[in-house]
C-alpha cells in the first residue's frame, strides 16, 4: 500500500508541477504588466505636474511641442480626411438609407453620434497615430538613448524629461483630439453630401446638422474627451518608456517598438471599454 501511495504522489506531484509552473508564469506575466502600467501612469502624472508649471516651458520646449504636433496632427491630416470621406460614404450614406426605409428618421441623429463620435472616431484615430507616430517616437528615442544625447542633455544642464518626454506625451495628446473632431466633421460633411447626391438623405443641410447636433448630450462630450486622450495619453508614455528603456544594442528597438505598440493598443481598447462602461452604465 506505501509503494501505491507513494506512485499516485509522485504522479499527483508530476501532475501540480507543469500547472504550478504555467500558474507562475501567469502571475509573472501579470505582474510585470503591472510594473508597466504603474510606469506609465507614473509617466503621465509626471507630464500633467510638470506642464502646469510655468518654468517648465523654455523657448525649446515650446518649440519641441510644436514639432511633435506638426509631426502628429498636421501631415496625416491629408491622409485622415481621406479616411473620413470613405468612413462617410459607407457609414453615413448607409444609416441614411436605412433608417429612411424604416421611417424611422428621428433615429439618424443618435445613431451618427453613437456609431461615428462615440465609438469609431477616437478608436481610428488613435489607431493611426499609434501605428504611424509610435513607432517612429521609440524608435527616435531609441537611438537617442544609443547614442547617448540623452546623458548629453544631462552634462548640459538640461532636463532630458522636459525635452524629450513632456512635448512627445503632450503633442500626440493634442494632436489626437484634434484629429479626431476633424475625422468626425469631414465624415459628416462627406456623408452628408453622398447621401443627399444620391437621394438617399434629406437635402436639407440645416435639417442634418440639428439632427446631428441634437442628439449631442453631455454624456457624448465626456466620452469623445476621454476616448481621444486618455488613449493618446498612455500610447505616448509607453512609447517613450519602450524608447529611453533601450539599452546598448539597436537589436533591441525593434523589440522594444513592438512592445510599446502592443502595449498601446491594448491599452486602446481596454480604456475605450472602460470609459463605455463608466458613462453609458
Amino acid at each position: 500500500m506505501s509503494a501505491v501511495s507513494a506512485g499516485l504522489t509522485e504522479a499527483a506531484g508530476g501532475f501540480q508541477s507543469p500547472f504550478k509552473r504555467a500558474v507562475a508564469r501567469l502571475g509573472e506575466m501579470v505582474w510585470a504588466q503591472w510594473d508597466e502600467l504603474q510606469h506609465a501612469a507614473a509617466v503621465i502624472g509626471t507630464v500633467l505636474y510638470v506642464c502646469v508649471r510655468p518654468r517648465s516651458w523654455g523657448r525649446a520646449v515650446w518649440n519641441l511641442l510644436a514639432r511633435q504636433i506638426l509631426a502628429v496632427g498636421v501631415e496625416p491630416l491629408g491622409f485622415v480626411c481621406g479616411v473620413a470621406i470613405l468612413v462617410g460614404i459607407s457609414v453615413v450614406v448607409q444609416l441614411s438609407f436605412w433608417v429612411g426605409k424604416a421611417g424611422q428618421s428621428q433615429l439618424l441623429g443618435p445613431l451618427l453620434v453613437a456609431v461615428v463620435a462615440r465609438e469609431l472616431g477616437p478608436v481610428l484615430i488613435n489607431l493611426v497615430v499609434i501605428v504611424r507616430s509610435g513607432s517612429a517616437m521609440t524608435t527616435e528615442l531609441g537611438v537617442l538613448k544609443i547614442n547617448e544625447e540623452v546623458r548629453a542633455l544631462e552634462v548640459q544642464g538640461s532636463d532630458p524629461f522636459l525635452h524629450l518626454v513632456m512635448p512627445r506625451v503632450l503633442g500626440v495628446a493634442v494632436s489626437t483630439f484634434c484629429l479626431t473632431i476633424i475625422f468626425i466633421l469631414v465624415t459628416f460633411a462627406s456623408g452628408y453630401v453622398f447621401a443627399a447626391w444620391l437621394g438617399k438623405g434629406s437635402r436639407d443641410v440645416l435639417l442634418f446638422a440639428d439632427t446631428v447636433s441634437g442628439a449631442i448630450r453631455p454624456n457624448d462630450v465626456v466620452s469623445l474627451l476621454a476616448k481621444s486622450i486618455l488613449p493618446a495619453l498612455f500610447a505616448s508614455a509607453c512609447c517613450c518608456i519602450g524608447g529611453l528603456g533601450v539599452g546598448g544594442s539597436v537589436t533591441e528597438i525593434p523589440r522594444a517598438t513592438q512592445r510599446a505598440l502592443t502595449r498601446s493598443v491594448a491599452g486602446l481598447f481596454v480604456i475605450s471599454a472602460v470609459v463605455s462602461l463608466l458613462t453609458y452604465l
